[in-house]
């Protein structure tokens, strides 16, 4: 909007201090010596200026400068500096009826005589003024009007030929005149409005000899009218939209004022803006790479018992030290002094929630040096990440605030009934899917005396909770994230996804369900390679009941089992209805549909590789930390922080149910 108003602006400019023209046909007074007449060359009559909207020459008291006309301005022939027909004697406002007034003589030469007959004889009867204007405004609750409140006569013209000034807008009467900046407008008016248009009803009045005969024949100004009004509509809005589309994608000034000036309509505009966005990268750190020996060394542990004690002069602390100056040199910044950075290559080397000490065999104890067998390590149950396995795209070492273009909508074709047939226009548009950094925290608690005593599994320990623990929240966060208290949007809770309910109060699953569930997204063109089930065990337990004909004994081959190509464990193929399926207890069991309250489950459906997951920076921070609790106890607390966020592309290529009863 802003590019529009300096174009207007610049424009409005470009017309004030130029003689502009319009033209009106009158009625004369004609004085005694029959070559004095008096009539009015002016009204408050809107004129059409094209993109500007619409011009009012104002009459107000102070409006008019006189000063040119009454300094014996000419009286010209359409305009033509050379042929001048007489002299302007004075010129006046009629206030009352809010008209500029002149009072011209004819000159006694053969040209001013030959015009003069032919005014005499109503051939000639439009006039039109030479002004420029110095001052405009706005008029207010008048959208596209502007007043000219300060503006100056220069000469007055009989014209044989006037433009229609609401269709012509900023162009030029249509007299035989050189080719020149000035710019001129005519108008015609009414025979009420040339009626009423006498300076003194008492005068004498010259009228033609006849009446022109009303014909069937278009009206060209209206014509001519509706046709500038949306010819002016159409480039304001292009002009706009142009504006919008610019300056929301930061495509610069420049392109935006090449795009406006050669005349680029809003559909290639966003064209160019797709393309400029797409061919700009977004902004990424590479990841921090380790080899095979410096991943061998690397010590979590190390950098936590540094920190605690303030001594990095053993080898891994030291390690700890240069490669978390690495990760904060590309950008990722540490928010607490006692902390360090982790690359997250350094996390992925080796194969849980509890406060470590060795007193305790199950928290700590059990990893203090002895003749353990650390490779057969029972670990703890937790819940089955599926979303990475089932294609969701990874964005990594991101910096800033993302937003991906996307194609909302687009074009339509028409069949051609013949070759005048008119196509009605339709283009694509465009938006974005966004994502801005939400963190994710994990929080363990360590003694004292296991970070003195323990072996290299306790390394293996710290490693796997923190990385477990925060890849289990994001799964759960892309599955049914809420969108708010700091959670990304996960597919469940994304506006416009496929829904498919079983009963007012939820009810059992069924091929039938499932089937429904394709259909919500097939039917949006939204198929992909990375088609695939997610829901929970407790729906697995009845998916796996689930025949070709029912449940019953008899009633056909299990569905389960109809691919025997699919991707799972033992004799039964993660595989339902023909397409793959990931189980976890992320996806939510406890949801409520009518009386079932807190026992329904979800199962999702739909093309995963749809879902981004962007990853800020390339490491997590490790912050150390104690409170009041840990101090008394001589424990530490280990807290690592990730930055992510989830984004669904296209919400049609997934549908759910959410009220399956288990």
């Amino acid at each position: 909007m802003k590019m529009i108003h300096r174009l207007m602006e610049k424009k409005k400019r470009d017309l004030e201090n130029q003689i502009q023209h319009r033209s009106e046909s009158v009625e004369f007074e004609v004085k005694e010596d029959k070559r004095t007449l008096s009539f009015p060359f002016s009204s408050e009559e809107p004129v059409n200026r094209g993109v500007l909207g619409n011009e009012i020459l104002d009459h107000g008291k102070d409006s008019i400068n006189f000063e040119r006309l009454n300094s014996q301005a000419p009286l010209l022939l359409n305009h033509q500096p050379d042929k001048i027909i007489g002299v302007v004697q004075r010129g006046w406002l009629d206030s009352e009826k809010r008209r500029g007034m002149v009072e011209v003589k004819f000159a006694n030469n053969a040209l001013g005589k030959e015009t003069l007959e032919m005014v005499n004889d109503g051939i000639l009867r439009n006039i039109s003024v030479g002004y420029s204007i110095e001052k405009t405004t706005e008029e207010e609750n008048r959208d596209g009007y502007f007043r000219a409140v300060d503006w100056t006569p220069a000469e007055v013209s009989v014209v044989s030929i006037p433009a229609d000034y609401r269709g012509a807008g900023i162009g030029r009467a249509k007299e035989n005149v050189p080719n020149t900046s000035k710019q001129q407008e005519s108008s015609n008016m009414t025979t009420e409005q040339r009626e009423s248009a006498v300076a003194s009803q008492d005068a004498p009045q010259s009228k033609p000899s006849e009446k022109t005969e009303m014909t069937d024949t278009p009206d060209l100004t209206v014509v001519r009218e509706e046709a500038s009004k949306k010819a002016a509509s159409d480039e304001r809005n292009r002009i706009r939209e142009i504006s919008v589309v610019c300056e929301r994608h930061q495509l610069g000034n420049e392109l935006k004022d090449t795009l406006i000036s050669d005349g680029t309509s809003i559909e290639e505009t966003r064209k160019i803006a797709l393309e400029k966005i797409q061919a700009k990268p977004v902004e990424t750190v590479a990841p921090l790479e380790m080899d095979a020996k410096t991943e061998e060394r690397y010590s979590v542990a190390a950098g936590i018992k540094a920190v605690l004690t303030g001594d990095w002069s053993s080898r891994e602390a030291g390690l700890v030290r240069e490669l978390s100056q690495e990760v904060e040199r590309s950008g990722v910044k540490r928010s607490a002094d006692r902390s360090f950075l982790i690359p997250y290559s350094a996390l992925t080397k080796r194969a849980t929630r509890a406060t470590y000490v060795t007193s305790s065999a199950t928290t700590g104890g059990n990893v203090v040096a002895e003749d353990l067998l650390a490779d057969d390590f029972i670990e703890a149950l937790r819940a089955n990440t599926i979303t990475g396995s089932l294609g969701i795209r990874t964005l990594p070492g991101l910096i800033g605030d993302v937003a991906i273009p996307r194609r909302s909508g687009t074009a339509t074709g028409y069949w051609l009934s013949s070759e005048t047939t008119a196509i009605t226009q339709s283009e694509s548009t465009f938006d974005q899917v966004t994502m801005a950094p939400k963190n994710y925290a994990a929080l363990s608690k360590f003694s004292r005396q296991t970070l003195l005593q323990a072996t290299p599994g306790i390394e293996e320990l710290v490693r796997r909770d923190l990385m477990d623990t925060i890849n289990v929240g994001i799964d759960a966060a892309v599955i049914s994230g809420s969108g708010s208290s700091g959670q990304p949007t996960g597919i469940t809770g994304t506006s416009g996804i496929g829904s498919v309910a079983i009963g007012t109060n939820g009810g059992a699953i069924t091929l039938e369900t499932l089937i429904n569930l394709e259909e919500e997204v097939l039917v949006d063109n939204a198929g992909g390679a990375s088609m695939a089930y997610a829901t929970n065990p407790k729906v697995l337990s009845e998916l796996k009941k689930l025949r070709a004909g029912g449940s019953a004994a008899g009633d056909g081959a299990f569905l389960w089992n109809v691919d025997p190509s699919g991707i799972g464990r033992g004799g039964t193929p993660g595989v339902i209805n023909g397409y793959p399926i990931g189980v976890s207890t992320n996806v939510p069991s406890n949801l409520t549909k009518g009386s079932s309250s807190s026992v329904c489950s979800a199962v999702i459906f739909g093309d995963f590789s749809q879902v981004a997951l962007g990853v800020w920076g390339n490491g997590l921070e490790i912050e150390i930390g104690t409170d009041s609790d840990d101090f008394s106890k001589a424990l530490t607390s280990v807290r690592a922080i990730t930055t992510i966020d989830v984004a669904v592309r296209q919400a049609s290529a997934f549908s759910a149910c959410l009220d399956v009863t288990t």
